[in-house]
Order: C-alpha cells, then sequence, then structure tokens
C-alpha cells in the first residue's frame, strides 16, 4: 500500500496545533450563536416551552450533536497538546488530531450525521450565511481542505498497519498508573476472554463462573469502591481503562462490571452506613453479583410511570409487578429494585429503591424465589449474561433493605448513578469500536484480492483510518467526562456527550469492518458478526440516544448566553 503522493497537503505538526486552537475558537462562537438560534425556536415570551422543544426536535438534538463535537474537539486538542509537551506527539497521534478536525469541522459547517439517515444542517439550527461566514476562519478553511484528505487517510492507514502486530495505536495519554492498569487487563482479555467469546456468543452461554472468578481476583467488582469498604478506591478513568479493555474482548465480560458498578453507586449516596458495611465488601470482592430491575414492559425511559408496587407489611416489604430487561438476573444474589411504595403519589416522588436478596438460580430454574418468576429474552448480541423478563407476586423483601431507610427516595439515588453508568457505557463503546476496529485491519491485511492485501485499497484503508481518528476522538472525550467526575465536579452533560458519541462511533466501526469483511462480514463463523449485533444495544440501553440528546440539550439550553 502507499499513500497519496500529494504530501504536500498534509500539515506541519509546528502548525497542527495552532491551527486547531484558532478552529476550535471559531466552533465555540458557531455553538453559542446555534443555542441561540435554537433556543428562540422553542422559547415563549423568553422562556423554555417544553412543547416547543417536542415539536422541534429535529433541531434541539441537532444542537446536542452539534455541542458534542466541539466538546471532543477540545478534548483531542488537550490530548494533543499534553501528549506534545511530554514529547509523545508522534506522526500518528499528529494524523488523528489533523484527519478528525477535518472531518468534524466540515461536519459542523455542512451536516452532522445524528443517525444514517438524519443529518442536521446549520440551517436547522436557526444559523445564517453571516453566522457561517464568522465561522469558517482561515484556520477552519485549511482544515476542512487539508485536514482529512486521501493522503492524511492514506498515510495514518499504512502506520496503522505497521502497528497492527503490536495491537499498539497510538498513545492515549495515560500516566503511567492507568497504563499498567491497562496492560494488566489486555493481558487478562487477551488469555482469558478473546479466545472463547465467540463460542459464548454463537451457544448463547452464560460468562463461565471461572471468567467471573478471574476478574473478581483482579479487582473489577470493587475498582471505584472505597478502600474502606474493601475496594480499591480508584477513579471513574480507571474504570473506563479497565471496561473498554474487557470490552475489547467481548462486550459482555466488560458489562458484567455495570451492575457492580451501579449497585454500590446506590448504595455509597444512597445507602445507610449500615448498608454500606453490609454490602459494599461483598460486591468489591465478587461475593455476591448484583443486577439492575428498573424497566418494565411499558416503561422504558419515563421511570416515573412505574407501575411495580412494594406494599409494606410489618417488617417486609411485598413486591408485585413486572419488570423486563434485566441483565443477568438469573445468576444474580441482589437485585437493586425500583418499586412504588406510595401508589397514591404518581410520578418520581411515590418510588423507592431495594436491596433485595435472591437465590441464584440456574439454566434450569432461573428463579427459585418465592413469589418470583420469569423468563429469558432471546436478543441478537450481548449475551453472555442473558436478558429476562420477571414476574413478582408477594415476593418480599426485607424493610431493613430498603434503601437509604426512607421511602421516597429511590429515582432521587437512580439519578445519582447515571453519570457513571452512561461514562463506563461510553467507555464500553470505544472497547467495542476497538474490537471492531481491529478485527476489520487484521482482515484487510490479510485477504488477498487482486495480487494483493485488500488493505492497499483507499477506500479499505480510509474506513480503518476514519475509525481509528472517531475511536480517539470519542475515547478523549469519555476519559474527560471520568475526569470530571473524579474531581467531583457535576458531568452529566459531558457523560452523556460522551455516550452519544462512543454509541454512534461503535456501530459505524463494527458496520464498516463488516463491509471490509465483504460476505464473510454477513457469517456467523466471523468474529466481526458478533460485535456487530454487540455494537447495536450501546445506542439504546443507558438512555437511546434519542434521549440522551434531549437531556443535552436540556442542559444547554438552561443558559441564556
Amino acid at each position: 500500500m502507499q499513500a497519496a503522493d500529494s504530501r504536500e497537503e498534509m500539515i506541519a505538526v509546528e502548525d497542527l496545533l495552532r491551527l486547531c486552537g484558532g478552529a476550535l475558537a471559531a466552533a465555540d462562537e458557531l455553538l453559542a450563536r446555534a443555542r441561540r438560534g435554537v433556543r428562540d425556536m422553542v422559547s415563549t415570551d423568553g422562556a423554555v416551552d417544553a412543547g416547543k422543544i417536542e415539536a422541534r426536535q429535529f433541531a434541539v438534538h441537532g444542537l446536542a450533536w452539534l455541542a458534542t463535537y466541539n466538546e471532543a474537539l477540545r478534548q483531542s486538542l488537550a490530548w494533543a497538546e499534553n501528549l506534545s509537551a511530554e514529547g509523545r506527539f508522534g506522526r500518528l497521534e499528529q494524523l488523528l488530531l489533523q484527519l478528525g478536525f477535518g472531518g468534524y469541522l466540515t461536519e459542523m459547517a455542512n451536516g452532522i450525521a445524528m443517525s444514517q439517515i438524519e443529518v442536521v444542517r446549520p440551517i436547522d439550527l436557526g444559523l445564517d450565511g453571516d453566522d457561517l461566514a464568522v465561522f469558517r476562519t482561515d484556520a477552519v478553511e485549511r482544515l476542512i481542505s487539508q485536514g482529512n484528505t486521501q493522503a492524511g487517510r492514506d498515510q495514518l492507514a499504512l502506520m496503522l498497519v505497521e502497528a497492527a502486530s503490536s495491537a499498539e495505536f497510538g498513545e492515549l495519554g495515560l500516566d503511567e498508573t492507568l497504563s499498567l492498569v491497562r496492560e494488566q487487563f489486555r493481558r487478562f482479555t487477551e488469555e482469558n476472554v478473546t479466545p472463547d467469546a465467540h463460542g459464548w456468543h454463537m451457544r448463547d452461554e452464560l460468562i463461565p463462573m471461572d471468567v467471573v472468578s478471574g476478574m473478581s481476583e483482579m479487582g473489577v467488582f470493587g475498582l471505584t469502591i472505597p478502600e474502606q469498604y474493601g475496594g480499591h478506591g480508584m477513579g471513574k478513568t480507571a474504570m473506563c481503562v479497565v471496561s473498554e479493555e474487557l470490552c475489547r474482548g467481548y462486550i459482555g465480560v466488560g458489562s458484567l462490571g455495570t451492575r457492580s458498578e451501579i449497585a454500590a453507586e446506590l448504595i455509597l449516596h444512597g445507602g445507610t452506613e449500615e448498608q454500606r458495611q453490609n454490602w459494599l465488601p461483598k460486591i468489591a470482592s465478587g461475593e455476591i453479583l448484583p443486577t439492575a430491575v428498573f424497566t418494565e414492559p411499558n416503561v422504558g425511559s419515563d421511570l416515573g410511570s412505574v407501575g411495580t408496587r412494594a406494599i409494606r407489611d410489618g417488617e417486609t416489604y411485598k413486591v408485585q409487578g413486572n419488570k423486563t430487561w434485566i441483565t443477568h438476573a438469573a445468576r444474580a444474589d441482589m437485585m437493586t429494585l425500583l418499586a412504588r411504595t406510595n401508589p397514591d403519589q404518581r410520578g418520581y416522588r411515590g418510588l423507592s429503591m431495594f436491596l433485595a436478596e435472591k437465590p441464584r438460580g440456574t439454566v434450569d430454574d432461573p428463579f427459585p424465589a418465592k413469589g418470583m418468576s420469569g423468563g429469558e429474552i432471546e436478543v441478537l448480541g450481548y449475551r453472555g449474561m442473558k436478558e429476562y423478563e420477571i414476574a413478582f407476586d408477594g415476593f418480599e423483601v426485607g424493610a431493613d433493605n430498603l434503601l437509604g431507610g426512607e421511602e421516597g427516595n429511590g429515582f432521587k439515588q437512580l439519578m445519582a448513578t447515571f453519570e457513571s453508568a452512561r461514562i463506563q457505557t461510553a467507555a464500553r463503546a470505544v472497547g467495542v469500536a476497538q474490537n471492531a476496529f481491529e478485527l476489520g485491519l487484521n482482515y484487510g491485511i490479510e485477504r488477498q484480492q487482486f495480487g494483493g492485501a485488500i488493505v492497499r485499497f483507499p477506500r479499505v484503508a480510509g474506513k480503518l483510518a476514519w475509525m481509528a481518528v472517531e475511536i480517539m476522538l470519542s475515547r478523549q472525550l469519555t476519559y474527560y467526562a471520568a475526569r470530571q467526575k473524579d474531581q467531583g465536579r457535576r458531568c452529566d452533560l459531558e457523560a452523556g456527550m460522551a455516550k452519544l458519541l462512543a454509541a454512534r462511533v461503535a456501530w459505524s466501526s463494527a458496520d464498516n469492518a463488516v463491509q471490509i469483511h465483504g460476505g464473510n462480514g454477513f457469517s456467523l463463523e466471523f468474529p466481526i458478526s458478533r460485535v456487530l449485533c454487540d455494537a447495536r444495544i450501546l445506542n439504546i440501553f443507558e438512555g437511546a440516544g434519542e434521549i440522551q440528546a434531549q437531556v443535552i440539550a436540556r442542559r444547554l439550553l438552561e443558559s441564556h448566553n
């Protein structure tokens, strides 16, 4: 494979950071104007109108995407500047940044793909020619024209092929501790997950308990739990690194820790000290495996409509109702269960959260507990833990298992976990995207057609190069959200952006890797078929893409600026 001859199009490193900084300032101004434009569309008498937000959903969600692109560029530039200061900003990293800015600035100017069939243009956001003239500064124009070129994509693809033998595709910007964590979990994944993942998926099997035990020994389930409760006391950035490496092997393994993370967050922030002392050490050690029991058959993102009842009867609550899409439910030992304790209070305020103990089930008898029954939901991907629907009919939960000891706080307690859950989901998506990229790259190198490897063809090379670029962009946005969380700052906006972008990148990477495989990509024999199925769920759970965009935009519209 040879790069295009037009090497004069490559931007010199001494100019690149300066150009990106100038372009980012122009992008900030474009976002500010778009925010004012959309706010005008959805306001009545100067106040944001919920009805108008629904009616102008396309523009509202487009604003969220524009802001997400803007923040992804900001964090990627910060990553590059840090590497440059440390003398680690090599040619591969420079190309990732150059192509990323060139590609995303072009979309910001002409139209951002919110999905395969929905492109939001500047005019949809209330922007006109004058606004775009202010945006298209000399720095922006140069990056649009010389940033994401075939010459750049070809050169990056050449470097990715050379890096394939070491499976290192650029500096991540991690410190020494996190780099060691990454290496440890990469080895664990390559030895214990990758060789068997496709077989588990094809046979629709639960992840073997020896793998779960190995994860316990590695500290996965107690990674972010404070040391005083038996955990390792590491931050959300470490959680991202671990989740990404595990999902690089199999999303089911990487997602095992999600349930422990959610349960631990609920107990840490909403539980009593007695509940913390009782539950957290067991979660951290892997002695108990939790599952999250929130969703109902007719209730998706509208959790205020939860109808499952928990009726107090002396020192117990009796649970009545139906839940669905419960991951790893049969093998779990404890459920974080959202139910309505006050039937007279509709909406969020009547909800409470329970730490409901249950016996561990088996494949033949998934729910042996009295007052509890259910069955498996067969799914395309995201296997390894299995999905279930559950019916409760008088299932008993001890009153001392009411989270926090007070009724009516369930929704508030759950909301406190959303930042961490979405950051981790973004990291899982980055891991899935990385898996898809590596499968596509290796196939492109190995597959011989017309006298050589197909990776030499520009449209194959270009797909791989753009995958690597968007994985970098989404990874840096995810790490940024995690750092904000680690520093105790509100980061629901950043977490939402990370999840929104990374989920789309995982799907597009998997889809393009299937295309590189050609007919073999459609064969169940090849692992990329599994990764495609796994990638699709990421834009649905932990807040569907549309819900995520709505939440981001509402935050942006809160400000009058």
